[in-house]
């Protein structure tokens, strides 16, 4: 076995590497949800039920409350990017190192 695939089976092996792989897997997950059910909800609601988002919101104005409900969502998207860029760079990259030194000794 080389050095190399030495190492992979270390870090594959590695207890710390399976809890990095959980917390990191459920943590998309639920980000993901957090992100795509509003969504789509909203998606479904504007195919089915346009009279929901139709009320303008002053007015004689042109701006519904479509919109800003649709920003939101975005907006939300873009913050949860951050939460999870923010933790992999914190917590998930911490776990890694520690797995990457053990596994190289």
């Amino acid at each position: 076995m080389s050095q190399e695939n030495n190492i992979q089976a270390k870090i594959r092996n590695h207890p710390k590497f399976a809890e990095l792989v959980g917390k990191r897997t459920r943590f998309a997950v639920i980000l993901s949800l957090v992100v795509l059910v509003p969504y789509y909800t909203f998606m479904f609601l504007v195919s089915t039920q346009p009279q929901l988002f139709a009320a303008k919101l002053a007015e004689g104005g042109v701006i519904t409350t479509g919109w800003p409900i649709a920003a939101l969502i975005i907006i939300g998207g873009w913050l949860l990017t951050g939460v999870y860029v923010s933790r992999a760079n914190g917590e998930f990259d911490s776990i890694t190192e520690e797995v990457l030194k053990e596994a190289r000794k």
